[in-house]
């Protein structure tokens, strides 16, 4: 029997590596002869970099970038170096967790430091890029991420403009002339699992800029900024990019990096399912295991489990998922997980179910349960 466990992190508890290692404890100590398979998934989050490198056996490369208000700070990326492949998480140079509360202002913040991090990553020789961009300080458009790649956005009197989500309602032309040419046999996929257009009250500026410190008034001027912002790629590109699903993500980065990168945006999920090829490692598996810390309705939406579930599901593949807790409702009862366990007693405190020894030791409880149905054939 081969099973294949493909778990995400139990945030706050353990790292899906260590998930994995104690659900295959418990596993083999009930059923020792039976293959694991065991990889490392994200859904597109923080951690999704983390989860790429290990499964791929990729390395890490550091560099000096800008963080969201211009100071120096290190930042790392992931490298698959036979693909030519870079894996970057844009929150570790343009992230909120980067400013003090009182430093968030989405007028001044900019992705200067994530194109940093692209540009040398093209210096490396990669060519194939898969980022994350969750988690960010920005509502720049991605301005400053294209101006670190050569781009230039010049105003009705063609002076270039640098800054934050201030300089948007100025801009009038884009000049690409002095793009890296690398960029031209560069391919971008990018996690997205927001659907939120660039502007109007379901955009970038209204939803997610009071997150990174906006007022009434800068969400006024943020939206207006990108509504001309998305006028002149019209205008300088000939793309029409303001409604497309998922051009407001990170503040309008999507937008950004479709209009002048011709990124793909996928769900979170899919982009490392694919990435890591997960289709043909499931491949003749009798069983898969997945999972993270909550099952909940938001589980078969773009989370790790419900991908899992679905690449599972088409090749016929039974699916049990784990989680530290489980809300149960009407969409987990009737997915097509054979079973949805939750690896605590219904009477721990969480403080306690979320303590490493604990979480661990339940774990590989579950592991030996699941031997267990398996043994007698009821899954």
């Amino acid at each position: 029997m081969t099973i294949t466990l493909a778990f995400d992190s139990f945030k706050g508890s353990l790292t899906s590596e260590e998930v994995a290692d104690a659900f295959q404890e418990g596993l083999l100590s009930a059923l020792p002869h039976c293959t694991v398979n065991k990889v490392c998934i994200a859904d597109g989050g923080e951690g999704t970099a983390e989860a790429l490198v290990r499964t791929l056996h990729g390395e890490w490369c550091e560099t000096t970038v800008s963080d969201p208000l211009g100071r120096d700070i290190k930042a790392r990326y992931g490298i698959i170096k036979h693909e030519h492949t870079a894996i970057m998480e844009m929150a570790s140079a343009s992230g909120l967790p980067l400013l003090s509360p009182e430093e968030r202002n989405p007028m001044k913040t900019t992705t200067y430091g994530t194109g940093q991090l692209i540009a040398h990553a093209i210096s490396q020789g990669c060519r194939k890029f898969l980022i994350g961009i969750g988690g960010s300080a920005t509502n720049d458009g991605g301005t400053g991420m294209l101006r670190a790649l050569g781009y230039r956005f010049l105003d009705k009197d063609g002076q270039e403009l640098t800054g934050g989500g201030e300089i948007l309602g100025h801009i009038h032309r884009i000049d690409a002339s002095q793009a890296l040419p690398q960029l031209s046999e560069c391919q971008f996929t990018v996690a997205c699992d927001v659907d939120n257009p660039l502007y109007g009250p379901n955009g970038a500026a209204h939803v997610f800029a009071p997150q990174k410190g906006a007022d009434a008034e800068m969400v006024a001027l943020l939206d207006k900024g990108l509504k001309g912002y998305a006028e002149a790629i019209q205008r300088s590109l000939g793309k029409d990019i303001a409604h497309i699903h998922g051009a407001g993500a990170a503040g309008g980065m999507g937008a950004g990096m479709m209009a002048m990168l011709d990124a793909r945006l996928e769900k979170g999920i899919d982009m490392i399912l694919d990435a890591i090829h997960f289709d043909g490692i499931i491949k003749g598996s009798d069983l898969v295991v997945t999972g993270e810390g909550s099952i909940d309705c938001q589980t078969l939406m773009g989370k790790a489990p419900g991908g899992v579930l679905k690449r599972a599901t088409a090749q016929g593949i039974p699916t049990i998922a784990i989680g530290g807790c489980i809300q149960w409702c009407k969409e987990l009862q009737e997915s097509n997980f054979k079973e949805i366990i939750c690896i605590n007693p219904d009477n721990l405190p969480e403080t306690e179910a979320m303590q490493y020894d604990i979480a661990m030791k339940n774990v590989r409880h579950i592991g030996r349960q699941v031997a267990t149905m398996i043994l007698p054939g009821r899954l």
